[in-house]
């Protein structure tokens, strides 16, 4: 990628992937990237889980009622937790962690998507989260944030449309 700019406006959600897998210093360009994050007071409270087991990826993909289906095709998914111990702002720590992940993803030309697990829920009522840490045996004292499926990209979307950014969402000196 050219510059930053570039970056985030070619950056979008991609939810289908080729077969192929990653080479593990993808893999490590991607977690590092999660890893050097900034955190609130320097706590660094979120951790990750890397899954790569065809089985285990179909069984994430059905961690809640809609939206993750897709991971069952992907090579790789990356599981952003954070402990609510460690930080009160764990949610917040946790989500920068995986948006450098995400756009660490599209700086190496693969695609990837977040999977919302943090309050969401099965069909029939069951949290999506404790679903998560019983297959990947997290304590359960871990908040699980998302679910970032990664891989080299199946399908191809335009960069963002900049004509329809909102820019009336934007107020000056106050609302």
């Amino acid at each position: 990628m050219e510059n930053f700019s570039e970056l985030i406006g070619k950056r979008r959600s991609i939810r289908k992937f080729t077969p192929e897998k990653l080479d593990p210093e993808e893999v490590r360009l991607l977690l590092r990237a999660g890893l050097i994050s900034p955190s609130s007071k320097g706590t660094h409270s979120y951790e990750f889980v890397v899954v790569e087991d065809p089985q285990m990826l179909q069984a994430l993909s059905q961690c809640k009622a809609q939206g993750a289906d897709f991971l069952a095709e992907a090579p790789l998914a990356i599981v952003v937790l954070a402990d609510p111990a460690v930080s009160d702002v764990w949610i917040e720590d946790a989500s920068v962690a995986a948006t450098h992940i995400l756009l660490q993803a599209e700086d190496l030309g693969l695609g990837a998507c977040w999977i919302q697990v943090r309050e969401r829920y099965t069909a029939d009522e069951r949290n999506a989260a404790s679903i998560v840490c019983s297959l990947l045996q997290i304590p359960e004292q871990m908040g699980v944030v998302c679910i970032i499926a990664v891989g080299h990209k199946g399908m191809e979307r335009k960069p963002q449309n900049e004509d329809k950014l909102k820019w009336e969402r934007v107020h000056i000196g106050q609302y």
